[in-house]
């Protein structure tokens, strides 16, 4: 059995933009990070980002983690351990 899940991406039917309401903004980001991590896409893009993206990109997600997660939460919702 598959511990993540990416099931909003192959549901959601609802508009994908940004700067309409709150909603909307919540659902687009879930798909855009949704369709950015598949597996073929990141196999891909990986091959071509540079170093200070890839950085930049690892610090941006870290950050955002640390500020609006608890550690009980990190193990948790992120790295799928009951620590």
């Amino acid at each position: 059995m598959s511990t993540h899940k990416h099931r909003f991406v192959e549901e959601y039917d609802g508009l994908v933009g940004f700067g309409l309401d709150r909603e909307t903004d919540e659902c687009t980001l879930t798909y855009y990070l949704q369709k950015f991590s598949d597996d073929e896409l990141m196999t891909f893009i990986r091959k071509r980002i540079s170093d200070s993206d890839m950085e930049e990109l690892f610090n941006l997600l870290g950050s955002l983690l640390k500020k609006y997660l608890t550690e009980e939460e990190y193990h948790k919702y992120f790295l799928k351990d009951d620590k």
